[in-house]
């Protein structure tokens, strides 16, 4: 059995069901995540009413080529854009068109890349100009749901614990989370084991977050009913009432101490940002 050294301890590789990586692979980890995350913070200047899903695809294809790397959604199972934009009621997986942000939308720009073979994976929701008091809550509420999902993170803790947290801290502020899409690994590849969903059900209390497990928390929170639907372009999520929803994504280092951040980006929002 392959073996990875995490400081002292030698863990085996395979043990629960995904890769665990050590600290020369950490290395490829976080240069990955980095260059993702001055993507964001590139795209960040741009969002703003006016612009077009579509340019903000162009400037994120552009600057990913730019810096010799490779967007990492383009052509992943036939999607046909280098990033997802997805805004008001649109759940994930939106795909950049002629649509303007306009005053009073929300948006999430989602972005993945691949630097050396690695992935680096995050996603933010922007709010455009002013917006409404429900859409800064539902906002609010999945940032907060993310960062409460890391805190539940520990070495050694199970999905079903960051799963509970997040839920109870969404639907006490009566909201409702989103079941059919949900965290991964990442790593060498975009989706690997583990699977992270963010509602607790049985399976995931089996479902151990060991050292060296490099995974993805981000929760969808809608405004109204949990459930979506799949547009007729075979990608665009929406929920089923129409309602807002919001998201935000890290990914995740697991190390001996707790969780690592890797995608924090140098403009965006930290934990305890206000909306």
């Amino acid at each position: 059995m392959k073996l990875t050294r995490i400081r002292d301890a030698v863990l085996p590789r395979q043990r629960y069901g995904y890769p665990l990586y050590g600290s020369e692979e950490l290395t490829f980890l976080r240069a990955a995540a980095q260059f993702n995350s001055q993507l964001m913070d590139e795209l960040r200047q741009h969002i703003k009413p006016g612009i077009t899903t579509g340019q903000l695809n162009d400037i994120a294809h552009q600057y990913t080529l730019d810096h010799g790397h490779t967007p990492a959604c383009l052509g992943y199972k036939g999607f046909p854009k280098s990033i997802c934009t997805s805004i008001n009621d649109v759940v994930c997986h939106g795909i950049p068109d002629e649509t303007e942000l306009a005053e009073g939308d929300i948006v999430n720009v989602d972005i993945t890349s691949i630097v050396d073979g690695w992935y680096g994976d995050q996603s933010e929701t922007f709010l455009i100009g002013d917006v409404s008091d429900e859409a800064r809550k539902v906002t609010q509420v999945a940032f907060d749901a993310l960062h409460v999902g890391i805190h539940a993170a520990k070495p050694f803790c199970t999905v079903y614990d960051i799963a509970k947290a997040i839920t109870m801290f969404a639907e006490a502020r009566g909201l409702s989370v989103v079941r059919n899409y949900q965290g991964h690994g990442i790593g060498r590849e975009f989706h690997q084991q583990p699977g992270v969903p963010h509602y607790p059900h049985a399976p995931t209390r089996k479902s151990i977050i060991a050292p060296g497990c490099c995974f993805t928390i981000e929760p969808m929170i809608n405004v109204g009913v949990p459930e979506t639907f799949i547009e007729g372009d075979g990608w665009t999520v929406r929920t089923c009432d129409a309602s807002l929803s919001a998201q935000f994504e890290h990914q995740i280092y697991m190390t001996e101490d707790g969780p690592e951040i890797l995608t924090q980006t140098e403009n965006g929002p930290r934990e305890g940002h206000e909306f």
